[in-house]
């Protein structure tokens, strides 16, 4: 498992020199940011990047994010050339050696949260989504602003693209999909990159819009939309084990030692607090719902040799800064997964001898 952390550049309150001194940090996980959603990415930018993270002594393991153009997920005339225009990207992407790229396909809204800064007992703070606010919320209100979110809606803005997803379903959905799957594989495989689609957040509908990554079916039925290895899974403890309905450690097992289609994994706990709602935890397996030791163990026991990264984490120590990524919680967490990792690596070496 290759130790890895997300940065957001040089205007991310967390600075890169700080995430090489994690021990064991092998990568870095990031993006452009400054590029309209649905252009090509300039080769110079890619390079720049990775020549950046390289400087510190990291590799440049994934790119999370490329995001994909409402126009593809709604299906309208216009998604060729934004289909286009990704394929360009991964070439170039490809060009300057990025191995993994993790995307989601969730219409208009990335993770979701009701509270970013919701305070726990001991005085930290963590992302917390409660069922029965989101559905008093209105987003055409502009009642919702979560980093990472593309707010680029154009003409008419948020409201007019709600309106545009009434007309599509979840089959719809799928359908668009399979239609930007089915031309992006070939040319992400001709660039030697591993395609990661990461599961919806949380992975059922809100607001009215349809989720389609959400579960151990759904995800089988997206790796079969194409057989190529660099059709690939971004497998997110949180994401769906928030869902009780989910074993996130046989989705493991299966997705990764049978199917062999986990590209790059994210791990955090989260403590599911009633139905449809949960809060995120430390890391530690006693503070959440998951039980880590079980899924660090399920990824050591296949053989998972790809990028992970610790997700969000809870604002400790005073620290503040984007809301789920700070530096200090996220590094325990990392140095606890690579600690776990370790230890079920050396208890399965033991009972193989």
């Amino acid at each position: 498992m290759e130790m890895t952390f997300r940065w957001y550049g040089e205007d991310d309150p967390v600075k890169l020199e700080y995430i090489a001194q994690i021990p064991g940090m092998k990568g870095i996980v990031s993006a452009i940011y400054d590029v309209s959603v649905g252009e090509v990415w300039p080769l110079d930018k890619i390079q720049a990047l990775k020549e950046r993270v390289e400087g510190v002594g990291l590799k440049l393991s994934v790119i999370e994010s490329v995001p994909v153009h409402e126009d593809i997920k709604l299906g309208l005339p216009t998604r060729d050339r934004y289909i286009e225009n990704y394929a360009q990207t991964l070439s170039n992407l490809g060009q300057a050696g990025i191995p993994v790229v993790c995307y989601n396909f969730m219409p208009v809204f990335d993770w979701t949260r009701s509270d970013l800064e919701f305070e726990l007992p001991d005085g930290s703070t963590t992302l917390i989504y409660e069922e029965e606010i989101i559905r008093r919320m209105d987003p055409k209100l502009g009642e919702l602003a979560l980093p990472g979110w593309d707010t680029s809606y154009g003409e008419g803005g948020l409201g007019h693209i709600l309106e545009q997803y009434e007309q599509v379903g979840e089959e719809q959905l799928w359908e668009h999909l399979a239609y930007f799957i089915q031309r992006v594989i070939p040319a992400a495989a001709e660039s030697g990159i591993k395609m990661a689609i990461h599961p919806d957040d949380p992975p059922w509908p809100i607001f009215g819009l349809p989720r389609i990554i959400t579960n151990k079916e759904n995800l089988e039925r997206f790796l079969n939309l194409n057989d190529s290895p660099y059709h690939g899974l971004t497998l997110c403890s949180g994401s769906l084990g928030c869902d009780p309905n989910n074993d996130f450690v046989d989705m493991v097992r299966y997705f990764g030692g049978v199917r062999d289609r986990v590209h790059f994994a994210h791990l955090r706990n989260v403590k599911i607090t009633g139905e449809k709602s949960f809060r995120e935890s430390g890391h530690l397996s006693e503070w959440g719902s998951l039980d880590f030791y079980e899924i660090v163990k399920a990824y050591t026991d296949y053989g998972f040799d790809g990028p992970f990264r610790s997700d969000h984490g809870r604002m400790i120590w005073g620290e503040t800064g984007r809301a789920g990524y700070g530096l200090y919680d996220r590094a325990l967490g990392a140095v606890y997964i690579n600690g776990l990792a370790e230890a079920t690596k050396k208890a399965k070496a033991s009972a193989d001898f």
